[in-house]
């Protein structure tokens, strides 16, 4: 980073474009001498995906930019206000509207240090559980073994007491300056009260485990936090940008705009999305993707903010900002998932509110019923009959919730993780656990089933003899779409040398193809059915269909008419992901817009269960809800910007690649990152492996609690083994969750015997 930033490039510029982009958004304020971030809000805002916007915002602004100076008459119409060290941006407003603002505070992203932070965590957790245990084992040792004084038996435990209760006393303390009790202050009060009656060994046991289960608990929230690391630390800081007298500038990505060329060199990483407009060179895809293989890029190929250049060196036209690019956009939904709760998770957040409160209530209940109704001594225990203040201790600790409120998060974060690694995105918990219950999937066919890597297999006009003609109009209006079918018209005409012409006016339309006005007139380019009006449609009759296997694209203006016949190949992994799917008793659907002779012949080679075919988007929706209404849950897989409404209406939508289109990604509750169908059996498959720990987790939280609650309530449980079951169980909880981060991929998939 120079020492200055360049005069003409400044933060106002990713601070503006943010304001500008949000609703509900009035202001920003940055102090970057404590690092503290505040954003002002006015009406409805989704908090969760506000943060991932301000930490993709501020995560490569420098400090120095915020400190640098910045022309103040050229802010659009933003009001900026400087002090020391704190800067303040805020759109146009009356002198009464900041009244309704509710200022909120965010956290400073950091990835790097959460990840350092996370893992002292639980590394110090751990070393404080460790002292616990080892000072109970000295004081047994010391007491047993070479009868030492009580006063020494009772300073090792003292020890342990300081020691596994430390971390429990800074949590509980805090949440009681704000008075509310938590879980901490209950085990802190029942190992106190167990010091109260002689009982010091099972209150330094019942702070060893609950030490030992927290430092598995934030061990869980570490791996998860490096997992999803991992992907953030390969978005570059920093560019170069070739500006207009032909000097090279280092620019932080996050100042990049739409238009600014930049320069890549050998084995740098692309800063964003871009289009090479020089040079030739291939990129390593495989961050974003999984792709192994290099991807040659040449004039005119979009590259990925992320991806490595592997060998030359380009420049490239910026399509995107920063914020906005498809690795940014894999990030952003990640960290959203992150504190997108699953719908068991929300109900078990509620019912533990309302359980501690409960709890409580019977716990002071039951002291009074043995003390008062039974008439068992308050608090003085004999050989013969414990106290009712022993027995109130032992009915708290066996019915605190710590196992039951980790149950389902420690599952559902562990699962996030695993997926992240291995190129399968969730978007939140209830994307999880909703995967698990599906009974139907509906797949598009181009893209999805097939490679998507459709070649031209012969261009066709009427009458003969204006190939190259039909060709140059088809990529004229191709060159503005990235549906694969275009994609392969417009490589196949760079490869015959045809360039498009001037392009006046584009439209695209739905399901159908593409309108646009050149030179020559008003063309389109499409569909047959597009091209169902006036005469032409009573001539277009006569036309054969496109032969089996072959996608065609139709090609019509006042002067030219003709068709280019495309064909697509399937995709290796369709027909096994298929079998495996009807072998777990799942309908499979194939909808699509090409012709019901090619969607049928693909449909049985591949061994679809069903085939709608020559739908248009509204019809691909039609179909979901009638799936639904039969009472199927519904999974939709598609790639497309066509795909979108019905991905928006099925009961869980996932996406192919992560280079799929924006409309199929904002809808999206899966992203297969990898672009590979298999992906869908190891999305599945972890989903129900995450399903079935969380049932585990509640049965073993629920269960320990019932069971142990009831033989509290008869004394016939002795507080040492209450102990021991309340927090084994939590520890059984985290270990079991923890599992999912170990499970290998290959174990998911069943093989095919065949």
């Amino acid at each position: 980073m120079p020492d200055k930033p360049p005069a003409d490039i400044t933060w106002i510029d990713a601070l503006s474009d943010f304001l500008a982009s949000q609703n509900g958004v009035e202001a920003i304020r940055l102090n970057t001498t404590d690092r503290s971030v505040q954003v002002a809000t006015l009406g409805q805002v989704d908090l969760a995906a506000l943060q991932t916007q301000v930490s993709e915002l501020l995560k490569s602004l420098d400090e120095r930019l915020l400190a640098a100076p910045t022309k103040t008459d050229d802010l659009e119409g933003l009001q900026l206000t400087r002090r020391e060290g704190e800067v303040l941006l805020q759109k146009p407003t009356c002198l009464t509207a900041p009244r309704f603002w509710k200022w909120r505070d965010f956290e400073w992203p950091e990835a790097e240090e959460i990840e350092k932070q996370s893992d002292e965590e639980w590394r110090v957790m751990a070393v404080q559980a460790t002292i616990c245990g080892l000072m109970q084992v000295a004081a047994y040792v010391a007491g047993n073994a070479f009868g030492a004084p009580e006063w020494v038996r009772h300073s090792l435990l003292g020890v342990a007491l300081v020691s596994g209760g430390w971390d429990a006393a800074k949590d509980a303390w805090e949440n009681l300056k704000e008075r509310r009790l938590d879980v901490h202050f209950l085990m802190l009060a029942v190992a106190t009260g167990a010091v109260a009656i002689g009982a010091w060994e099972e209150g330094a046991l019942l702070l060893f485990l609950f030490s030992t289960s927290g430092a598995l608990e934030h061990f869980v929230l570490h791996r998860t936090h490096r997992e999803i690391n991992a992907l953030m630390k390969v978005v570059p800081k920093m560019a170069r940008v070739i500006l207009p007298d032909g000097s090279v500038q280092e620019r932080a990505v996050s100042l990049l705009r739409v238009g600014d060329v930049v320069q890549v060199r050998p084995a740098e990483l692309f800063p964003v999305d871009a289009t090479v407009v020089s040079g030739e060179t291939a990129a390593d895809e495989s961050t974003l993707t999984g792709e192994a293989l290099p991807i040659d890029k040449t004039k005119g190929a979009v590259v990925y903010g992320g991806t490595l250049n592997l060998w030359g060196l380009v420049q490239a036209h910026v399509d995107r900002p920063a914020t906005q690019s498809a690795l940014a956009k894999i990030i952003t939904m990640i960290q959203t998932a992150q504190h997108m709760r699953a719908p068991s998770q929300r109900f078990t957040d509620r019912f533990g509110t309302t359980y501690t409160l409960l709890t409580l209530s019977a716990v002071l209940v039951m002291f009074l019923v043995w003390w008062l109704a039974l008439g068992i001594p308050p608090f003085e225990s004999t050989a013969e009959i414990r106290s009712a203040f022993y027995r109130a201790m032992t009915l708290l600790v066996v019915m605190s919730p710590c196992a039951l409120v980790l149950s389902i998060p420690s599952a559902i974060l562990a699962a996030i993780a695993w997926g992240a690694r291995r190129g399968i995105l969730f978007r939140g918990g209830a994307a999880i656990e909703k995967l698990a219950e599906v009974d139907l999937v509906a797949m598009d066919k181009t893209g999805t089933l097939t490679e998507g890597n459709l070649r031209v297999a012969l261009v066709e006009s009427f009458p003969p003899g204006r190939e190259k003609e039909v060709l140059r109009l088809a990529v004229t209006l191709d060159t503005n779409s990235n549906h694969p079918i275009a994609l392969a018209i417009t490589r196949h005409a760079k490869e015959q040398g045809i360039e498009p012409s001037e392009l006046l006016e584009f439209q695209s339309i739905p399901g159908q193809g593409l309108r646009g006005r050149t030179a020559d007139g008003v063309t389109y380019v499409g569909r047959r059915e597009l091209m169902d009006q006036g005469d032409f449609a009573q001539w277009l009759k006569d036309v054969p269909d496109a032969p089996l296997g072959f996608s065609e694209v139709w090609v019509l203006n006042a002067g030219t008419m003709g068709r280019v016949l495309l064909k697509d190949e399937i995709r290796n992994g369709s027909k096994a992901v298929l079998a495996q799917l009807a072998a777990e008793h799942v309908i499979t659907v194939m909808l699509t817009g090409d012709r019901r002779a090619a969607a049928t012949q693909i449909a049985q080679e591949l061994g679809v269960t069903d085939v709608r075919a020559g739908l248009h988007p509204e019809d691909k929706v039609a179909a979901i809800k009638e799936f639904t209404d039969k009472g199927h849950k519904v999974a939709m897989v598609g790639d497309g910007v066509n795909d979108a409404p019905s991905l928006a209406a099925a009961y869980v939508s996932v996406a192919m690649g992560a280079r799929g289109s924006d409309a199929a990604l904002e809808q999206a509750d899966v992203v297969l990152m990898q672009d590979k169908i298999e992906k869908l059996l190891s999305a599945r498959h972890i989903s129900q492996t995450a399903r079935r720990i969380i049932r585990q987790n509640l049965a073993i939280s629920l269960g320990s609690v019932i069971i142990m609650a009831v033989a509290s309530l008869f004394a016939i449980v002795p507080l040492t083994l209450g102990v021991l079951t309340h927090e084994g169980s939590t520890v059984l909880v985290c270990l079991n969750s923890l599992r999912l981060l170990f499970v290998k991929e290959a174990n998911l998939i069943t093989k095919q015997a065949d």
